[in-house]
């Protein structure tokens, strides 16, 4: 069968594809309101770098929903809906709501009020997660995951411009001039978009089979991946491969405010440009491993990832929105590339009779940088501050290195994905 044939056939069930698209989105308005927009609101208050690094680490949830993805695989809350839309309909109403009580918040008053929303937040945002991630990975066959994997990105990427680049352009002074509170608000209602989709979309086939026994649903997916070949290994390249590039995005929004950039230039410049970069590097990236296949894609996003990680170290030094634009270009569409690659190689690897649980294993595994260990990058910036490894006289001396170390981690994942054979990207 063509190439020529085969894209044709993928695209024969477009409602498919839009659902996924639109999951993404509702998938992708939260998360950067932990890593950036909740971020930018503490620094504004001048709260300081080490407390705003902690904030990470309301984000665990993201890294261990795999504990509770069983739940996903064995119930089904809502027979008429079925069990992807179930999980899916209850996690939307529980975010909507999060973000309503973070809208409550106050950084002058209570940091704890902040921080136990965010948690709430996340959590529902994680569990969301599960239920997409197996939702999308049930619905599309082998030969749609790498395209589908890119669409559902697409849609996560939107949603993180609304929720960082036009939620913050919408909280300057210059424009709307509305208050951190209200844009909250605002995404509660965003929040609508994923649920009109869920209630549109049609469940699987796949989901139908019998509820499992609690072996079958807790033990037997993870004992079905640890008996591959290289179990170990492909987890370890898992975790590492975006290691550097994540632990360097969790502070970018104090960085660009502590650089002298306005929200409104932040909405527009970093956000904004960063997301048609994001969505090149997705459309290059699915191009990339349905010519080449996923190893190849893999290299090379996984050392364009490194390099443009050292090129914020750069900003320092000339701080321009000219400069701004061009590295967040370069790095988002690097990153967007890496991102595809690695969505769809997770989902290829995930085995259909234990979708929900075996991709959250890897999708936890992949978000551990910019949960846990992105909870230190505050202090660490301080401490390159007092002892700076690389740079020592410049201004921003705590960034630089911070960004030059982040460039360093992110070598481990392209070791790992040396020692990985042909066969595990067949």
């Amino acid at each position: 069968m063509s190439k020529k044939k085969n894209l044709s056939t993928i695209f024969k069930d477009p409602k498919k594809f839009i659902v996924v698209f639109l999951l993404g989105f509702s998938s992708g308005l939260p998360i950067m309101v932990v890593y950036g927009s909740i971020k930018l609101w503490l620094r504004r208050y001048e709260i300081d770098l080490p407390k705003i690094g902690l904030f990470s680490w309301i984000a665990v949830a993201y890294s261990f929903n795999f504990a509770w993805a069983f739940l996903f695989d064995r119930f089904t809350p809502f027979k008429s809906l079925g069990r992807r839309r179930s999980w899916l309909i209850i996690t939307q109403i529980f975010l909507a709501l999060s973000f309503i009580l973070l809208s409550f918040g106050d950084p002058n008053k209570s940091l704890s009020f902040i921080a136990i929303s965010g948690i709430l937040l996340c959590f529902f945002s994680a569990s969301q997660d599960v239920a997409v991630d197996a939702y999308r990975n049930e619905i599309l066959n082998s030969e749609e995951l790498g395209i589908g994997a890119s669409l559902g990105v697409y849609g996560y990427r939107v949603a993180m411009w609304v929720a960082s680049g036009f939620g913050i352009w919408v909280v300057d002074e210059s424009t709307w001039n509305w208050t951190f509170n209200q844009m909250f608000l605002m995404l509660a209602g965003f929040m609508l978009v994923g649920l009109l989709t869920t209630l549109w979309a049609e469940e699987p086939k796949n989901s139908l089979r019998k509820e499992m026994s609690l072996l079958e649903s807790v033990i037997n997916p993870f004992l079905e991946f640890l008996k591959r070949e290289k179990a170990l290994l492909i987890l370890a390249f898992i975790f590492f491969f975006k290691l550097g590039d994540s632990i360097a995005g969790s502070m970018s929004r104090p960085f660009y405010a502590d650089l002298g950039f306005s929200n409104a230039d932040i909405g527009k410049i970093a956000s904004t440009v960063g997301l048609f970069s994001t969505l090149a590097g997705l459309l290059v990236g699915g191009s990339l491993i349905y010519k080449l296949g996923y190893r190849f894609t893999l290299w090379f996003a996984g050392i364009t990832q490194a390099i443009t990680t050292a090129l914020f170290a750069a900003l320092a030094f000339v701080a321009t929105s000219s400069s701004l634009t061009g590295i967040v270009f370069l790095e988002d569409f690097c990153s967007g590339i890496g991102t595809a690659a690695l969505v769809g190689f997770m989902g290829h690897l995930t085995n259909k009779r234990f979708t929900a649980s075996q991709y959250a294993l890897f999708a936890s595994l992949a978000s551990l940088g910019r949960t846990v260990f992105s909870g230190a990058a505050g202090k660490i910036i301080n401490m390159f501050k007092e002892t700076p490894w690389f740079f020592s006289a410049a201004e921003h001396s705590g960034y630089i290195n911070f960004y030059i170390l982040c460039a360093f981690i992110a070598l481990p994942g392209l070791i790992f994905l040396a020692m990985l054979g042909k066969k595990e990207f067949e």
